[in-house]
This record gives C-alpha cells, structure tokens and sequence, in this order.
C-alpha cells in the first residue's frame, strides 16, 4: 500500500473470536506491518521491565487495593530494589498508547485491541473492527489453543470479557476523554 499517510486498521476483539488471526492474515495479504505482541515488548523495554512482569496488566484495569500498595510502596522511606517496582496498569496504558502512536505516524498497520481504535480516532485513514463470535465458538476455540478444559475456557471468557469492558470504559467512557489526549 503507497500513500502519503501511513493507513491503519485496528481491531478490537473478545477473547476467542480470532482477533489476532484475522489480522495477522489482514497485514499479510495487504503487505503492511502487524503489531499486537510487539507493542508489549517495547513497552517492557521502556519501562525497563520484563515483559513477563507487565503482560497480565494489558488492557485490565488495577483494583484499588493494587493501586494503592503499590502507591504505599513509592511513598516509603526504604530502599526497594528497583525490579520490585512494576509499572501502574496507567503507566503501561500510556507507554502502549506511545507506541502506538508512533506505528501509526510511521508505517501502515494493523494494530490489535490496546484501546488503539480510540487512541488513534483522529488518524486518517484509519479502519477500525470489532471481532466477536457465539460464545461456543469462542470456548470451542480457546480449548484448543491453550488445550484447556470447557469449563476453564468460559470462565476465561467471562474474566477477559469483564477485564476488556472495565479498561475501555476506565479509558474510553467513563473519563469522557478520548485515549489519544492521554500524554
């Protein structure tokens, strides 16, 4: 794809629906780049962290109690090894939403879930997708491609589901400020 702007797709999915399959095919057969794991890896990298120690804060929203011992902890007068320290889910939201950003000003993309249809609603041109499917073939799914029981597969779902809605509405609704203002 030639044209003066980078052009961009996002897509927003509930776990299962095939997400990230789609889109890694999209960027394929349109010859432009795919991000999805690779925005998690740079944000490990500027945070400084591992991403191991960041991958369970993407796209959920951190309780009360985490927020505040991990605020608690900033506030004390000890010394605390520094890779005891993990990044806030906010900080790893704006990190993720940097990076995104910089994709999208720099090359044509697909980009997956992150808030980018929301980060990025002023990029033109842009597409944005939300992919979703029957809860069975979603459970159906996630059973074989983390071979895991049904059971285990919808109650999954139903964490991931609540974990997505919660950060969409933290960073998107509730707030009434659209993702890309976050600095």
């Amino acid at each position: 794809m030639n044209q003066s702007k980078p052009f961009i797709i996002t897509i927003s999915r509930q776990i299962g629906s095939g997400g990230a399959y789609v889109g890694n095919l999209l960027a394929k057969k349109l010859n432009i780049y795919y991000a999805d794991r690779e925005i998690l890896s740079k944000a490990a990298q500027e945070l400084s962290v591992l991403e191991t120690d960041i991958e369970h804060q993407e796209e959920k929203i951190q309780s009360f109690w985490e927020s505040y011992f991990q605020i608690g902890m900033y506030g004390t007068d000890m010394y605390l090894n520094p890779t005891l320290i993990k990044p806030t889910t906010y900080e790893l939201f704006i990190t993720e939403s940097k990076i995104i950003r910089h994709i999208a000003s720099k090359q044509s993309a697909v980009i997956i879930g992150r808030c980018g249809f929301n980060i990025l609603q002023k990029h033109s041109p842009r597409v944005s997708v939300f992919l979703h499917a029957d809860v069975a073939f979603r459970s159906k799914r996630i059973q074989e491609l983390h071979k895991v029981s049904e059971k285990e597969a919808l109650a999954m779902i139903a964490k991931v589901d609540k974990e997505r809605t919660q950060f969409i509405e933290e960073y998107w609704i509730i707030r009434s400020k659209p993702c890309h203002s976050f600095r």
